[in-house]
């Protein structure tokens, strides 16, 4: 029977580190600007953020569980699967924040409020420039997990989980300068409304191919 194997190194865990500060630095910034902006893209971004850090932290506390018993005696079968069930949880809290998205676009949609755009054009741009960079940083990891896709084994969930949320949370950072910029010189207000609905659909479909996935190995469902 296959195992799904995931490769832990101490330089790994240091750098997934690394990108939960910097996320949760932007997080908090991006979330009190979109209240005070009345931006619900950029309020989208800054929620997005959460699950990003959220998914960074679970995937750092699953390699540190997984490197602490790897030998013990408590899992018999190995410590793979503590991996996979920390990229499932991450799954269903990004699931949970799309939905939430989508209800309070719709909700800004029927009733607008005044966006103060270059307060949040600026803090978006902000936001996606630490999106770059982290995935810069995460890259290095995820980067030999592209050649070798064939086995479900030798998929790492886990880190795979964070990864998405990066790569989604960047498209939603560029979404949200984009619906701020129609916003201001095109004077469409209801563009940003419209661009949180999109981003909190992209959040759904990223979440339920993971959910998919992860399930898969926790119930040892043969593809």
């Amino acid at each position: 029977m296959s195992r799904h194997h995931q490769e832990i190194t101490d330089q790994n865990e240091k750098k997934t580190l690394i990108v939960i500060i910097l996320t949760v630095i932007t997080m908090i910034a991006e979330i009190i600007y979109g209240y005070t902006t009345n931006s619900m893209g950029l309020l989208a971004d800054g929620y997005h953020m959460g699950t990003h850090a959220l998914a960074l932290s679970l995937t750092y506390l699953a390699y540190v569980l997984i490197r602490k018993f790897k030998n013990s005696k408590i899992f018999p079968n190995g410590t793979d699967k503590i991996g996979t069930l920390a990229a499932y949880t991450s799954s269903l809290f990004l699931g949970f924040v799309g939905i939430w998205i989508i209800v309070e676009s719709v909700q800004r949609f029927i009733n607008p409020l005044k966006i103060q755009y270059h307060e949040a054009i600026l803090v978006a741009i902000i936001g996606l420039i630490v999106n770059g960079a982290c995935i810069l940083i995460m890259e290095n990891k995820h980067s030999h997990k592209h050649n070798d896709c064939s086995s479900e084994s030798s998929e790492d969930y886990n880190f795979k989980a964070a990864y998405y949320h990066i790569l989604a949370d960047a498209l939603t950072s560029i979404l949200a300068i984009t619906a701020l910029l129609i916003g201001n010189y095109l004077n469409i207000v209801y563009f940003d409304s419209i661009i949180g609905i999109l981003g909190g659909i992209l959040i759904l479909r990223w979440a339920t191919e993971l959910i998919k996935n992860t399930v898969k190995i926790l119930v040892d469902i043969k593809s």
